[in-house]
């Protein structure tokens, strides 16, 4: 990763400023959206007392992406406001390690729940799934402790990696504050991107996977109930689970493309791609997580009535 600003191009001040103000507005947004996730779901504990698979999933999932989404813009912050602080060691390495690490968590949590509406919502005959249909309560906690461990693998690879590279080539000058940063990668760092990315695919194939049936079954259903003439009071709940899954494998699709092109040009010296490092962890954790809260009723009439609370106060003043 390379961030250079040169006089010739533009301002080095304003760029950072606007550049900064971009990326806080991104990141505020996602993490005051999943605070907002997870504050409803532990509201909702505080009065039943208990939690239900598809909460503890969405919990997890919550949390993990709002320090996902604040430790990328302590990170952007330092690259950006002050990069000499970033070869400091180790604030590199644990930076890096800590952002990975609930980068991956974010991505295998993500899978883990499109995993689950595929088994509890999808209606297939096989002796298998329909174990896994009774199962599913007592595997959701598993599929959560595998995601941790499997973050806490690729967190354990990269910080012991991390210590190989090298820093170097910072200077600054008086004139414009014009920072260079180059952050070298070196070849033996190679083995940490394939197996990290190893493991993303693996989680965007569970999603394709699961994706795929889900989308089949509701489908088939859909069509039966066209072709009996039969009013089935879930179909509207059947038609807006199509919607919310291929829009989660849309954006989650643009999401792993971009983590790949970052990959990629990681290992290169100038990225025409540098931009992604700045804005791709944020748009993914606040799209995908206001399409749960859409997709779920309680939810969406809790932001409704929040958004409408916080107007009213407003305009009181």
């Amino acid at each position: 990763m390379e961030i250079c600003y040169s006089p010739d191009k533009f301002n080095a001040t304003s760029f950072h400023v606007m550049t900064m103000t971009i990326i806080t507005l991104q990141a505020f947004s996602g993490m005051w959206i999943n605070a907002f996730i997870v504050s409803v779901l532990c509201i909702a504990w505080i009065k039943k007392r208990t939690f239900n698979s598809n909460e503890k999933i969405l919990l997890f999932l919550g949390c993990s992406r709002f320090m996902h989404i604040c430790i990328a813009w302590v990170f952007s912050f330092i690259a950006i406001i002050h990069p000499c602080s970033i070869c400091i060691h180790p604030t590199f390495q644990i930076l890096t390690s800590v952002q990975s690490f609930f980068n991956s968590l974010n991505l295998w949590v993500s899978a883990c729940l499109c995993l689950f509406y595929c088994i509890k919502i999808a209606n297939f005959r096989h002796v298998f799934f329909i174990y896994l249909k009774v199962k599913i309560d007592r595997i959701v906690p598993w599929l959560l402790l595998s995601s941790v461990l499997l973050s806490l693998l690729i967190f354990f690879i990269i910080y012991d990696r991390m210590n190989k590279i090298q820093c170097k080539n910072l200077n600054s000058t008086t004139a414009g504050n014009i920072l260079t940063l180059t952050v070298r990668m070196d070849e033996h760092f190679f083995p940490v991107l394939f197996f990290s990315g190893f493991l993303f695919a693996t989680a965007f194939m569970a999603v394709i996977f699961s994706a795929s049936l889900l989308l089949y079954s509701l489908w088939t259903h859909n069509r039966k109930m066209h072709t009996n003439s039969v009013k089935d009071l879930s179909m509207d709940a059947h038609i807006k689970a199509m919607k919310s899954i291929l829009s989660f494998f849309f954006i989650y699709t643009i999401n792993f493309v971009c983590l790949v092109l970052t990959f990629i040009y990681s290992m290169k010296k100038e990225s025409p791609v540098a931009f992604l490092e700045f804005i791709y962890p944020y748009v993914f954790p606040t799209i995908h997580s206001l399409i749960l809260i859409f997709s779920n009723p309680k939810m969406e009439k809790t932001l409704l009535k929040t958004l409408l609370c916080g107007k009213c106060k407003a305009c009181m003043r």
